[in-house]
């Protein structure tokens, strides 16, 4: 499987990029210093000595700060010394540049307490991350099987796009879905969503009533105006995979005659809407044979915009992308995406490939309409 992470950084913990930080403001120092000696201005450049260390409170800890601090002191005392100024003027220079030293002291020391409280808070959040959403391993039953998930809020790691993957008695069964809106209301759901999910798959010999149970538990649970789509799918080893549609994208299968979006024959509305009428979910037989690959994702995909406001063409990308291991299909598929959109996503986006490996020795099965 392959999944987003984002590499937990310990506050505590000199980094390389800190440690190359503190150059920066010692190179301004020393320009200072340079610029001082060349012009012979006096004292009008030192008290540019003070940028060294308030850039250093961005950049460094506390104790590097106040090195740098001194060091500029230090500098700006060595150089008013050569200079005719009267002693009280060359004592307020160095007050200021030691006051803004103390000042970027105290202020890198909240920065480094903020970077504490971030670490454990993204933490939890990557531990609600694996709780929600379970990994998926490489092969589950007879599929070969790739998840990419990215929330938009990278620094929250966890959002309204859900999926699960299960193996039951009645065969290999998985969802994918969006819950509407954002924050910790829409992850809610989606918790709710997967529980009954992972509970119906099991019990539940019709997918149909699976998804009735989760209809159920979502108008119990749910807001009037709140509601999630789904694809419902489950392989009972006929060589058809069924398809439940509830309000979302059509799923993508690929096989030897190319790829095709499985539109729902008669669409549904999105579960929890089931009150307000409408059709009700059907069950859709889809082919699936050997060698046949299916691709589920969420709003967030086919949604994404690039710079001149054009979405993200999946169908048309898929193809290039498409191999026989899925965690290399997917991967190189959410690297042009990031691509389309300039490097950062601004909604979830969830992806799913399911791959039923050619049998050795057995050519693939021939290509059957979509029923």
């Amino acid at each position: 499987m392959i999944q987003a992470r984002f590499p937990l950084s310990d506050p505590d913990r000199p980094c390389a990029p800190v440690q190359r930080g503190a150059v920066v403001p010692v190179l301004i120092i020393c320009g200072v210093a340079l610029l001082d000696l060349l012009t012979g201005a006096g004292m009008s450049w030192l008290p540019l000595l003070a940028v060294g260390p308030a850039l250093a409170a961005a950049l460094c800890g506390p104790w590097s700060v106040l090195r740098i601090g001194l060091l500029a002191v230090a500098v700006g005392g060595f150089l008013s010394a050569q200079t005719d100024t009267p002693v009280r003027g060359r004592a307020i220079m160095l007050a200021a540049v030691a006051a803004v030293t103390l000042a970027s002291c105290l202020a890198s020391l909240l920065r480094r307490r903020r970077e504490r409280v971030l670490a454990a808070v993204r933490s939890v959040a990557e531990a609600a991350q694996n709780a929600l959403l379970r990994p998926v391993p490489a092969e589950v039953g007879q599929f070969q099987v790739a998840v990419r998930y990215s929330a938009a809020a990278a620094e929250a790691r966890v959002g309204g796009d859900l999926y699960a993957l299960v193996s039951s008695p009645y065969g290999v069964r998985l969802i994918v879905g969006d819950v509407r809106g954002k924050g910790l209301p829409a992850v809610s759901t989606a918790a709710l969503v997967l529980g009954v999910f992972r509970e119906a798959a099991y019990d539940e010999p019709d997918l149909l009533d699976v998804v009735g149970r989760i209809e159920r538990s979502l108008a119990r649970n749910l807001a009037p105006d709140d509601f999630v789509t789904a694809v419902v799918a489950g392989y009972p080893g006929s060589g058809r995979m069924e398809l439940v549609n509830c309000g979302h994208a059509p799923p993508l299968l690929v096989n030897r005659s190319g790829v095709v979006a499985v539109e729902p024959t008669r669409p549904a509305p999105p579960l929890g809407l089931a009150s307000l009428g409408g059709e009700l979910p059907s069950l859709q037989l889809v082919p699936f044979d050997d060698g046949d690959q299916m691709l589920l994702y969420t709003d967030g995909v086919i949604e994404a915009r690039d710079r001149g406001r054009e979405y993200f063409p999946l169908m048309e990308r898929v193809p290039r992308h498409i191999c026989e291991e899925p965690s290399r299909t997917l991967a190189s598929l959410h690297d042009d995406l990031l691509a389309h959109v300039g490097g950062r996503l601004h909604d979830d986006a969830a992806l799913l490939l399911l791959r039923k490996p050619v049998t050795s020795g057995m050519p693939a099965a021939a290509e059957v309409p979509l029923s």
